[in-house]
């Protein structure tokens, strides 16, 4: 028998002795006064004189963290998931109850203890209980430490004891939902309503991606999970809501990386009367502040980099930026077969997609895209990659499209929408042209999505920005499943070769 095993068999066996009992070892619930965290607050800056003077009686529940015995004291540690409270204990003075719970204690059980406040000889503030009860017997122990990169995928696989484990986990999940929090502040404050559009969809779209796909067995329809939630949002702007945003979940059947997992966030907002410039000051204020407000500055460590996300914010077009980066003359750049060469002194493949705008992009992503480390927005990218973005009026080759870069990833992505039905419906035929020719990413054509422009689309912006992205920078994660919740891992594999899910 394994330690483990033999550690279970033994809490196992102290669940029996709690039944025999006839104490409930996981009861429906658990009247108290405050949590530990709570307990602290209150009377945390209270001396043991005055907690003597004014006595103060509490029930606390909390996990297990800590058990001490000591003759006929013991002591235990109650945890919340943020502080702890002292117990302690005097053996003589419990009833038989709270006796048979507190000798077969574990750490990790969740207990709920009764008592008056007082300090310790040195100083500790701790619960003095007269009354012990067991709330839920853990018939697992908790892991001792985290170490390696085994452990760090058995991390994200068990995300519940990394949690319990590691308070920095907990950290970091605080901070995203604080700024979740401040964006959605941002826009209501500017009269934005929030929304919700399908997940499941008859046409993925609003993203070059490849979806998943899924079955509706009453319909017999063939659905698709949401790439992005574009165009149905562009679609309530039709309907008279000018100013909405969805904070949504989007499914990308794509690559795997330490910048992507095919489940995500994105903030996608649209604002009807501005343009792509507007949305560039938008974001540069608000993701500005909002870092200083979460973080308690600008100042942001990500990889080695001090990064500044003070104001002003670079601006570059993508020409300006390949050439640049590549070293390549910038009025090479004006042409395929300049692009072409650019690439072949780079040692880069000309990309499947022989067009002006996918070189151009190719020769970006390869030489530019990592050296963005400071805030930078990119604008004007092609229209060959932007289906859905309205072309420059200066210069038809582009659109008023920018992409915003900051620790050498896309943080964010927004264009003045493309508005007239007619060249909409030419863009979406030349995303099917390239269908044909073998890009699975290609844009549907989408006639219902043409039928609501064709009503009249006010003038507008849209954009969507990565909210996983934007908390791996904020709080100095390098991989993107250190900020997801449940991460999508593969089946862990037992020792007989069989998938271990469902067990």
């Amino acid at each position: 028998m394994s330690e483990l095993e033999s550690q279970i068999e033994n809490r196992r066996r102290k669940r029996a002795e709690l039944d025999a009992a006839g104490i409930d070892a996981y009861p429906p619930e658990a009247a108290h006064d405050l949590e530990p965290t709570g307990v602290r607050e209150r009377y945390g800056g209270l001396s043991g004189e005055a907690l003597d003077q004014t006595p103060v009686e509490l029930a606390v529940p909390g996990r297990v963290r800590a058990l001490r015995s000591h003759g006929k004291t013991a002591f235990m540690d109650l945890h919340d998931g943020l502080d702890k409270l002292q117990v302690m204990v005097r053996r003589p003075q419990l009833d038989e109850g709270s006796a048979t719970v507190l000798e077969n204690a574990d750490l990790g059980d969740y207990v709920w203890a009764r008592g008056r406040m007082m300090r310790t000889r040195t100083g500790e503030l701790t619960l003095l209980a007269e009354e012990l009860r067991m709330l839920s017997k853990a018939l697992r122990p908790l892991p001792e430490k985290w170490h390696g990169l085994a452990d760090v995928e058995e991390r994200y696989r068990r995300r519940y004891l990394d949690l319990i484990v590691n308070p920095e986990t907990r950290a970091i999940f605080e901070m995203r939902a604080k700024f979740v929090q401040g964006l959605r502040n941002a826009l209501n404050d500017r009269g934005f309503l929030e929304v919700e559009t399908p997940m499941m969809q008859p046409l993925p779209g609003g993203a070059v991606a490849r979806p998943f796909v899924t079955h509706h067995n009453a319909l017999d329809l063939e659905l698709y999970l949401r790439v992005a939630p574009e165009l149905y949002l562009k679609r309530l702007l039709v309907g008279g809501l000018h100013r909405v945003y969805e904070i949504n979940r989007n499914f990308r059947n794509e690559g795997v990386s330490t910048q992507h997992n095919p489940e995500f966030t994105m903030l996608e907002f649209y604002w009807a009367y501005v343009d792509f410039r507007h949305l560039m000051d938008f974001t540069e204020q608000t993701l500005a502040g909002l870092t200083e407000e979460v973080t308690g500055g600008t100042q942001l460590r990500w990889k080695g980099h001090e990064l500044d996300l003070a104001p002003p914010w670079n601006r570059m077009t993508v020409v300006e930026a390949a050439s640049h980066y590549s070293g390549t003359p910038i009025g090479q750049l004006d042409s395929l077969e300049g692009i072409e060469n650019a690439l072949a002194d780079a040692g880069l493949e000309r990309p499947a997609n022989h067009d002006y705008g996918h070189a151009l992009m190719a020769l970006f992503e390869a030489t530019a895209e990592g050296h963005l480390l400071q805030p930078t927005f990119i604008t004007q990218l092609p229209v060959e990659v932007s289906p859905l973005s309205k072309q420059n009026r200066e210069d038809p080759k582009f659109t008023d499209r920018f992409e915003l870069y900051i620790g050498g990833m896309e943080i964010a992505n927004a264009f003045t929408e493309l508005n007239d039905p007619d060249v909409q419906a030419a863009r979406f035929r030349q995303q099917l042209a390239a269908r044909e020719q073998g890009d699975a990413e290609a844009h549907r054509f989408d006639e219902d999505y043409l039928r609501a422009l064709e009503h009249g689309m006010p003038p507008a912006a849209g954009e969507g920005i990565g909210i996983d992205r934007l908390t791996m920078l904020l709080t100095g994660s390098e991989s993107i499943r250190d900020v997801i919740l449940f991460p999508l891992l593969r089946p862990e594999t037992r020792s007989d070769g069989q998938d271990s899910i469902g067990e």
